[in-house]
């Protein structure tokens, strides 16, 4: 009983974020969300959007989504302001050009085809006013349908370098990509040995984008 303490005192002062909920993609969202915006458009919203924190703080914030479960999940949550159900392809005839300072879409993009996907980030920047902000695997990574929700089929990859040449700032997250499958699990078992190995490898991917799992791209209009 006293050695499983020492270890988990050694495994608390190694891995901090494990137990005090600390989360660099939440953190770093919430901050590009926060800074400067009033308004948000949180397209593909899901029921648990990343983005809840800081769209609680905001003025106003609208968050749609194809899957009607999702957006009751996001209603009961209170995340935003308002929600909708809607074909996300379609915001651009929903939403006036220039009418919310920041529109992300998160965990969204993968899931339409390349020309689906090119079509949602042209319409993403006539809405936004200030930013847009994506979140996405970087390149592609196999995902199937699971929990009845065929929307989470991955369709299409989308990397640090193709980010960059449309003008995004590309952030890499969640440790090197070559460590993790399907669902972003660790390829490999114990998974929380893995884990703890992802945990050590964050910092050279904030270095060097193109090796990280995912990237969070954040690209400023004028």
């Amino acid at each position: 009983m006293i050695l499983k303490r020492i270890l988990k005192q050694i495994d608390r002062a190694l891995f901090p974020k494990f137990y005090n909920g600390g989360d660099d993609y939440r953190e770093l969202l919430s901050k590009e969300i926060l800074d400067g915006n009033e308004s948000l458009l949180d397209i593909g919203c899901g029921g648990n959007s990343p983005a809840a924190k800081a769209a609680r703080q905001l003025k106003y914030s609208m968050g749609v989504d194809g899957f009607g479960p999702a957006v009751d999940g996001s209603r009961q949550a209170k995340t935003h302001t308002e929600n909708k159900q809607m074909n996300i392809l379609n915001v651009a005839r929903e939403f006036k050009p220039k009418s919310f300072d920041c529109v992300v879409a998160l965990d969204l993009i993968e899931h339409q085809t390349k020309e689906e996907g090119e079509k949602l980030l042209r319409d993403m920047e006539s809405i936004a006013k200030k930013k847009v902000v994506i979140f996405t695997p970087n390149g592609f990574v196999h995902q199937g349908e699971y929990d009845g929700n065929d929307f989470q089929i991955h369709k299409s990859g989308w990397t640090a370098a193709e980010m960059r040449a449309r003008g995004f700032r590309v952030y890499g997250l969640n440790g090197l990509r070559y460590l993790r499958g399907e669902y972003a699990r660790p390829k490999w078992r114990p998974e929380w040995f893995w884990q703890r190995i992802l945990y050590h490898t964050q910092w050279f991917v904030r270095l060097f984008p193109r090796f990280a799992y995912q990237i969070l791209a954040v690209k400023e209009l004028s």
